[in-house]
């Protein structure tokens, strides 16, 4: 009777069992509504760029065709034309790859991303960068822009080490939006590339720092002819709308001008500070060294433009340093360095977004009318002394006078380092942006100027004055179209052969057109 029992309760607890292994379809639709895991191990993003360019700025040298950086009118043999009209479209890819193992709680992660560019129609079946569009392709064209690895060993605290964003802000460059590092510190003005190092921060509630050390180059490893760069930024939170930092960086340079992009060379005497528009210190042949510190302060307000109507940030940075010079055998001292950098940007929100308002972006360097005649250069030294570019001032709104961040291959502008050439300048742009449709249709027009310090040799100080616009449609999630346009009236400055790359007379004033699409993905 015993056995009968439970053959009889099992017989009827069968068709819960088998019940209880099928979902109900209410329930099963809410399974497969539920997002995957939000913290996975590997992330992909991406940035997908493309823009139809017309204007007429080119390079008269063939081989630049493919990339051309650095100051218009330079060693770039970039020059304008009142009948080529060049017209063309760029594409960029800059895809990041992350991963995370939870094998170790999500205190290590691996950065990797990379960089694929290209103007439509350029080359196939070859290798290099910034170029494989032809048709059939097959060009092996990929360049690694970072990879690095982050250490967390406590909340608060992180170590980079690796190829990482070399960037002058105290943020983590992987951690912030790239406008709220346009727009705080230093503003990439002095340092804004990637460059391979050890850099050690710490974020807590008020302040944050960081301390890094890059090697910029290594050269001959049996020699003392490297580059170091050294640096300490400390920044402090006054109140939820107030921050202020301060400084100090450091650059050891013993490599004599070795090392550096493809011919060009890097540091003080390099064709490269010519090709990028610092001031290129006429050594010649005799070897050199040199010691260069920056010294910095800086605040910003109200950096999100949302807690108040009213926004600012600012920043002033003196660099000073030493050169020597060997003399037969013995090294003697060379001229020294000592120039001042300032900034200065004031905002008024008037609207509900951020979109809504208007700005002034002023901007100060000192200049040095003789170079290094009186054995001293009192003009500016930036990042673009030793790298191309090392530096970035991209976040005024300018187009042509100050270069913009809208570019692939090709980035080009009458000033493309602050120390404009070692002269210096006083200027700035002014801009008035509004959101037509809130997050949606936006609009902009600015202008933008500036005065050189220092007359260069038959020319005057007045370089120019720019006209610019911008229509923006955001077509989805981080999907948007944009339409801009730019025109630089040159001034008096570009009647001197030195500046306007040996015209006898000013050249024809540059513009430019851009359809933009661009999209970032994750």
């Amino acid at each position: 009777m015993h056995y009968r029992q439970l053959l009889l309760l099992a017989l009827l607890c069968l068709p819960l069992l088998s019940a209880a292994q099928v979902i109900p379809p209410y329930f099963k639709q809410l399974e497969e509504k539920i997002p995957q895991e939000a913290d996975k191990e590997f992330q992909y993003i991406a940035f997908f760029y493309n823009h139809y360019n017309n204007t007429n700025i080119f390079p008269t040298n063939d081989f630049l065709q493919g990339q051309v950086i650095g100051r218009l009118f330079g060693q770039n043999t970039t020059t304008t034309s009142d009948s080529l009209r060049p017209s063309f479209f760029e594409q960029r890819i800059l895809p990041f790859f992350i991963y995370k193992p939870k094998l170790f709680d999500n205190r290590v992660i691996l950065r990797a991303s990379f960089e694929i560019d290209f103007t439509w129609g350029d080359a196939a079946y070859g290798t290099g960068g910034n170029s494989g569009s032809a048709p059939s392709g097959d060009q092996v064209n990929l360049q690694t822009q970072n990879i690095e690895v982050e250490f967390i060993p406590a909340p608060g605290w992180a170590i980079n080490l690796g190829l990482q964003r070399m960037f002058d802000p105290p943020y983590n460059p992987y951690r912030t939006f790239f406008d709220d590092m346009l727009h705080s510190s230093y503003r990439l003005n002095y340092w804004g590339t990637d460059g391979v190092g050890i850099t050690l921060r710490r974020d807590a509630d008020y302040y944050r720092w960081k301390a890094g050390f890059f090697q910029l180059y290594e050269n001959t490893i049996q020699r003392a002819d490297d580059v170091h760069m050294m640096e300490f930024n400390y920044q402090r939170s006054l109140g939820t709308k107030w921050h202020w930092g301060g400084s100090v960086y450091y650059v050891r340079d013993r490599s004599n001008g070795q090392g550096g992009p493809s011919i060009l060379g890097q540091g003080l005497n390099s064709t490269l500070a010519a090709y990028n528009g610092t001031y290129r210190f006429p050594f010649g042949g005799t070897d050199y060294r040199a010691d260069v510190a920056w010294l910095g302060t800086y605040f910003d307000y109200n950096l999100s433009r949302m807690s108040d109507t009213w926004f600012a940030s600012g920043y002033a940075n003196y660099n000073l340093g030493r050169t020597q010079l060997l003399e037969g055998e013995d090294w003697e001292a060379g001229p020294s360095i000592g120039g001042l950098g300032a900034n200065l940007r004031l905002g008024y929100r008037y609207g509900k977004t951020p979109n809504d308002a208007l700005y002034l972006d002023a901007l100060f360097t000192s200049g040095d009318d003789n170079g290094i005649a009186d054995d001293h250069y009192s003009g500016v030294m930036t990042g673009n002394t030793w790298a191309t570019p090392g530096g970035l001032n991209v976040g005024h709104g300018g187009y042509l006078l100050f270069p913009h961040a809208n570019v692939v291959n090709r980035y080009v502008a009458a000033i493309t380092d602050i120390s404009n050439m070692g002269f210096g300048l006083t200027g700035g742009t002014f801009n008035i942006s509004r959101d037509f449709i809130p997050y949606k249709l936006n609009g902009k027009i600015g202008m933008a100027t500036a005065i050189s310090n220092a007359a260069p040799a038959n020319g005057g100080q007045f370089m120019g004055l720019e006209g610019n616009f911008k229509l923006g449609y955001t077509i989805g999630t981080l999907m948007e179209l944009e339409l801009h346009g730019a025109y630089l009236w040159l001034g008096d400055f570009y009647d001197s052969r030195a500046v306007n790359g040996g015209a006898d007379e000013r050249p024809v004033n540059p513009y430019t057109t851009l359809v933009v699409f661009k999209w970032l993905m994750f």
